[in-house]
């Protein structure tokens, strides 16, 4: 993960600034997991969700962002429209706190320093890391192992506008492929807990974050041209 960051330090470091503009803002709106308890619906934000968003604008077409986000998922067997998992009834609830870091492109020009209005759907991808409690069940109640971390690969897509000179609105929904299979208590990590795990094993948890961000926007007018 060090590593990660330090490539990323590099890449930036090694661009111009002349280009610079850039965005700070909020992240509000709700979460909900994907995996092997519940239902299965894929965007359900029935639990909160917030945090910090920073985009460093490169050009009217794509830029590198930051974020780290805090949330909470649960899931109930009860919800599910599963017959076995309904019978099996198990719950649990589990707090993901994300750093994230990649690239946002958007699909038309938001060039932020023309006065016109500015709106255009985007796409967002890079490489998250995710803290979570190590969970694991014994018979119908969850237990805490210990905090655990995995990398994650988000997959957002979203659509924003400028509301005001110097406001970015947003809406997203960026679902998180974690390479992990434990933030339901279903597969623990630790293998003296091998015995209770159930379930798909091969299939790795999911969780979704869905909400606003609100950015302002600052920085000297760039120019986004070749060097």
């Amino acid at each position: 993960m060090n590593r990660f960051f330090i490539i990323l330090f590099f890449i930036f470091g090694a661009t111009s600034a002349k280009a610079q503009i850039h965005e700070i803002g909020v992240f509000l709106g709700g979460a909900n997991y994907i995996g092997e308890i519940g239902g299965s619906s894929y965007i359900s934000p029935k639990d909160p969700a917030f945090g910090i968003v920073y985009k460093w604008n490169r050009s009217p077409r794509h830029s590198w962002r930051f974020s780290a986000i805090h949330g909470k998922v649960t899931a109930n067997d009860a919800d599910s429209k599963i017959p076995a998992r309904k019978l099996r009834n198990l719950a649990f609830e589990n707090d993901i706190t994300e750093v994230s870091a990649g690239l946002e492109f958007d699909f038309f020009d938001f060039n932020l320093h023309e006065s016109e209005p500015k709106i255009t759907p985007f796409i967002y991808s890079g490489l998250s890391y995710a803290f979570y409690k190590g969970l694991f069940f014994v018979g119908d109640e969850t237990r805490y192992n210990s905090t655990h971390g995995a990398l994650a690969i988000p997959m957002t897509l979203g659509i924003k506008a400028r509301i005001l000179p110097h406001l970015v609105l947003a809406v997203e929904s960026g679902a998180r492929f974690t390479l992990a299979d434990d933030l339901d208590g279903s597969n623990p990590s630790n293998e003296n807990l091998a015995p209770q795990r159930f379930g798909n094993l091969k299939s790795n948890d999911w969780y979704v974050f869905t909400g606003v961000t609100l950015t302002y926007t600052f920085g000297n007018k760039p120019c986004f041209c070749a060097e």
